[in-house]
């Protein structure tokens, strides 16, 4: 199998033969307001200082992490994908190489991937599972994701249904069913799906444990940005609001007492980081 170079964005060895790598699938812009839901512009202003542009969005990375374990590989997440139209891309101001380039580029073979595990189906997590020709990018891997998030994704509630590409995800239904999980479960010894709901019904953690050092943790859309960190800093994206902020208490404080690494799902330039207590809330630290 081929294996990470200087490319990755980041790489750790946990000990074990367990590694992780962030490859970062391009990047793309969200309305800065959306982003920060009911949180009022006066307390946010400060966190899109140069990078906010002139139709008020804010860059956000497309952060996948590949983790190789001696069991296997599992890539969580895999980015908007390359079966956009040019109309697509220039709304959401998508750039860069998607995820089979940057894997490559990267130094790892797709075809390599035993497992993709998605934090949810949403377009910016789950576009990538098939290139533009419709094949599939990870033919040998099992897919992921929560059943009841391919329950709301494929729904017809017209307010939870639109962050999803349904036509898509329709074209990967089945392939998707294969892996479906109903609950918490190890897809590969010492990884594991872990639900949280909040930013969509079927919305899960992946947590990355090996022996004699603290947990790594991708919690998806909960904690996007360093901003994220505090459990009341929702986004309007969020389908059940109240939800996130009451997980992302209970997920934070044990991550911050327990000193676990956190992988960030859109920050671009530190990605990588660790939660701290701070008064009633959290503080993100990057490395």
């Amino acid at each position: 199998m081929a294996g990470p170079n200087d490319a990755v964005d980041w790489r750790r060895d946990l000990g074990g033969g367990v590694s992780v790598a962030v490859v970062q699938a391009g990047t793309f812009r969200s309305d800065a307001g959306a982003l920060f839901g009911p949180v009022p512009r006066i307390l946010w202003d400060r966190w899109a200082v140069g990078e906010i542009d002139a139709e008020n969005r804010l860059l956000q990375a497309l952060n996948c992490l590949l983790i190789e374990t001696p069991a296997g590989r599992v890539l969580v997440e895999t980015g908007i994908g390359d079966r956009l139209d040019d109309k697509a891309r220039t709304m959401r101001g998508y750039e860069g190489p998607w995820i089979v380039p940057a894997l490559q580029d990267a130094g790892f073979d797709p075809a390599s991937v035993d497992v993709v595990a998605m934090s949810h189906l949403h377009f910016d997590h789950a576009g990538g599972l098939l290139a533009a020709d419709g094949s599939r990018v990870f033919p040998g891997a099992v897919i992921v994701a929560q059943r009841a998030e391919w329950e709301i994704a494929l729904g017809d509630n017209p307010r939870l249904v639109a962050s999803y590409v349904q036509p898509e995800l329709q074209l990967v239904r089945d392939w998707g069913a294969e892996g479906w999980a109903e609950g918490e479960r190890e897809v590969l010894p010492g990884v594991s799906v872990v639900p949280t709901g909040g930013h969509s019904a079927g919305h899960q953690a992946i947590v990355v444990r090996a022996p004699g050092v603290a947990p790594l943790a991708f919690f998806g859309d909960l904690a996007m940005r360093p901003w994220s960190a505090n459990p009341r800093w929702i986004t309007a994206f969020d389908d059940f609001p109240l939800d996130s902020v009451v997980v992302k208490g209970s997920l934070f404080a044990q991550a911050a007492d327990e000193g676990w690494t956190i992988v960030l799902s859109h920050e671009k330039d530190h990605p990588v980081g660790r939660l701290v207590r701070d008064r009633d809330r959290f503080r993100y630290e990057g490395e």
